[in-house]
């Protein structure tokens, strides 16, 4: 059966209201949330996305991950214009609507504003606060409320429109907004002024400053000492100290008495650019008519000085701040301290280091880096390691740098030994060693040639999970730099090769340092052995391998690396595409080397100047002008790039195709006589421009044939010249 139903005396009766929930909108509370009838609207509704129920792992995260990165929100244009429009008054919105719909200053815009009753002041300067507005519907509003009937503009809207110009990245004409209030009959105050130099001084734009305290001066305007000091601080950190101390002898002459931070300002300024003769001045008179500096305005001095390198100078304030009496403090030694041991000054440094102890102050980790640091630079590395024990007493724990510092200074000392078990303390430590903990390691193991602790020392980095790969490019790259590096290089790669720590990058380097050093027979023996590891080369070998066979004279065998890497889809290395085309080129395979220039020009984002001027010279001769050809080579002279082989296959590429045999050998002639060509150059490339004269006769001949259809008759007659 059916439960029976509640008295009627405990059913609450139901009562249909016409609105229940939040109070109904009015000007100040313009939306109306919940209820039965809202007008609330939700513009951009966005779907509820369930978060993943995998755990977060944290040695996985990455900040530039894009799986971990929420897609940011983006406001519709409507939205965002409401979002900011509700905080304004009614006539103020109804006035931005207007400009959002009309978008221009047209009649029906002034139509519309010309419903409004009456225009106060106060609704001008919250229009021109709005940022989400045409600047130009602003300034044409400014300026349409100013002609109203029984309206003025008051300080407040000058000043909402200068702001609003700069904002609007407009700055020079809100410079020009004191002139426009004494036209008005508002003379401005130094409020107006002082707005302006806030707005130049918040975007560094010194000379602006100095513009617009000058137009004070014309006004008439005196400004106070808090403005003297905004003025001058303005055009010291814009780097305009002249300006800024003859706007102190302003100040002079008006009366005005200094404070602290005028004399702060003016000594920082003066600090920077080395005046030191004018900061002592200043700090006497800042003793004789204030106080002496306290421990933050020296402080501060020495923080410029240091920022300058200015060392010496530095420690002559140093001197000039025990003189007056004033205890150094914590902050003013480490920036000393790590000063002078970046600047080389290690004994100096460690004085003050000890001056910090004796005052039983709290020596930062960073102190200590800097010294040692300093230490193994000057070859001291057993003070360093002093240094390091003192650190470790003191309650620290060494960061990896310091670890660095010291395992460069004993691998530099010849005592790698030592250097190889702070490499195991770094790792107790929980440090990660990197490239610069491993490599002075690594280096004087092979000049050592301590081959077994390297590879050793290489295993120990694969268990840590280092790039082993990775850092042997980098130890490679750094290995071959050295003087007798090479050589170096190339045995502790024979070694590293029986425990395949081979790469292709390694393979490239070693190629390029064999070929700096003329040797492209052994290098051509590293390409070949590539085949051996199963490695794939890519166009950085191929290109190291043209260079070789161009340099042993087999230009064929480089010409099939080229079509190589273009199957590859890559391009060559640019001093690649220039050994291939002089080696074309004194082949006498012009045809091939022409089009090797166009195809680099066409690849490569800056190509070579000669190249450029190959492909004039070869416009220039369709003249079929000497004296046009001897204009550009003697414009490529000016231009630091002297005629070569390459320019010479030009001249005979492009006279052969477009000119004559006598036009070309003017040439030669002339540049024979400039002394750009020897006598035996010039038979040469006769030679040659002979043969290619020939190729290019008989290629038109040939092509002759064919287009004629006379080619299967002249074989059928057994001639011997045409192609099978």
């Amino acid at each position: 059966m059916p439960p029976p139903a509640p008295p009627a005396a405990l059913a609450k009766p139901h009562k249909p209201y016409f609105f229940y929930g939040h109070r109904t909108p009015s000007q100040n509370r313009p939306t109306v949330r919940g209820g039965l009838f809202s007008n609330r609207q939700n513009l951009n509704p966005k779907k509820f996305i369930r978060p993943s129920d995998e755990a977060f792992d944290l040695q996985k995260w990455d900040l530039e991950d894009k799986a971990y990165q929420k897609p940011p929100y983006v406001k519709d244009p409507s939205e965002r214009f409401f979002l900011l429009a509700k905080n304004l008054s009614p006539i103020a919105r109804y006035i931005v609507d207007s400009f959002r719909k009309h978008k221009q200053w047209s009649p029906e815009l002034v139509a519309e504003l010309n419903r409004l009753r009456r225009v106060t002041p106060m609704l001008v300067a919250e229009v021109l606060k709005f940022p989400d507005v045409d600047p130009r519907l602003s300034s044409k509003f400014f300026h349409w409320a100013g002609k109203q009937k029984g309206y003025r503009h008051d300080f407040a809207c000058y000043n909402a429109f200068a702001y609003f110009l700069n904002r609007a990245n407009q700055f020079r004409a809100a410079d020009q907004v004191p002139e426009l209030m004494h036209m008005q009959g508002k003379p401005p105050s130094e409020k107006q002024f002082e707005i302006l130099i806030r707005m130049h001084a918040d975007a560094k734009r010194g000379l602006r400053v100095h513009y617009v305290y000058e137009k004070m001066k014309k006004f008439g305007v005196k400004p106070r000492v808090f403005l003297y000091n905004r003025i001058m601080d303005a055009l010291v950190k814009t780097d305009h100290l002249d300006l800024a101390m003859s706007v102190y002898v302003d100040f002079k002459e008006d009366g005005l008495v200094e404070e602290n931070i005028t004399y702060m300002i003016l000594i920082k300024g003066l600090c920077k650019a080395g005046r030191m003769d004018e900061v002592f001045s200043l700090l006497g008179k800042m003793r004789k008519n204030l106080s002496k500096p306290d421990v933050f305005a020296y402080t501060a001095m020495v923080k410029v000085l240091v920022s300058e390198g200015n060392l010496d100078d530095c420690l002559m304030v140093w001197e000039e701040m025990q003189k007056d009496g004033i205890e150094p403090d914590v902050m003013a030694y480490t920036t000393l301290v790590m000063a002078l041991c970046n600047g080389s000054r290690a004994d100096k440094g460690y004085e003050l280091f000890k001056e910090m102890k004796e005052r039983s102050y709290l020596i930062d980790r960073a102190i200590y880096g800097s010294l040692i640091e300093a230490y193994v630079v000057d070859g001291r590395v057993g003070s360093a390691c002093d240094l390091l024990k003192d650190l470790l007493e003191s309650g620290y724990r060494a960061d990896l740098a310091i670890y660095n510092s010291l395992i460069k200074g004993l691998c530099t000392a010849k005592l790698v030994d030592r250097a190889y078990k702070l490499f195991h303390v770094t790792i107790q430590e929980d440090l990660q060693p990197d490239f610069d903990t491993v490599n002075p390691i690594l280096v004087s193991y092979a000049e050592s040639k301590r081959m077994k602790e390297l590879c050793n020392l290489l295993e120990q980095m694969q268990k840590l999970g280092l790039s082993v790969i990775d850092y042997l490019v980098k130890f490679f790259s750094g290995l071959v730099e050295r003087d007798n590096g090479v050589v170096m290089a190339l045995e502790v790669f024979k070694h590293l090769k029986m425990h395949k720590y081979v790469s292709v990058r390694v393979y490239n380097i070693l190629m390029e340092a064999l070929l700096k050093n003329g040797e492209e027979k052994k290098a051509l023996t590293l390409f070949q052995e590539l085949k051996e590891f199963d490695l794939v080369p890519d166009s950085s070998t191929y290109s190291n391998a043209i260079l070789c066979y161009v340099e042993v004279g087999d230009v064929k065998e480089a010409c099939i690396w080229y079509n190589r890497i273009i199957e590859m889809s890559s391009v060559p290395s640019l001093a690649a595409y220039c050994s291939l085309v002089k080696g074309l080129s004194k082949m006498g395979e012009l045809d091939a080397a022409m089009m090797l220039i166009r195809d680099c020009l066409a690849n490569v984002e800056s190509g070579p100047l000669e190249f450029k001027y190959t492909l004039t010279i070869i416009h220039v001769c369709k003249s079929n002008d000497a004296a046009k050809v001897i204009e550009v080579v003697n414009e490529m002279v000016e231009q630091s790039c002297p005629p070569n082989t390459v320019v010479c296959s030009a001249i005979i590429y492009g006279m052969c195709k477009h000119g004559t045999v006598e036009e070309a050998r003017k040439v030669f002639s002339i540049m024979r006589d400039s002394k750009f060509l020897s006598e035996a150059d010039v038979i040469v490339y006769d030679e040659m421009l002979i043969d290619h004269m020939k190729r290019t006769t008989a290629g038109l001949l040939l092509s002759g044939i064919r287009f004629f259809g006379l080619e299967s008759k002249l074989k059928a007659k057994g001639c011997s010249f045409l192609p099978n």
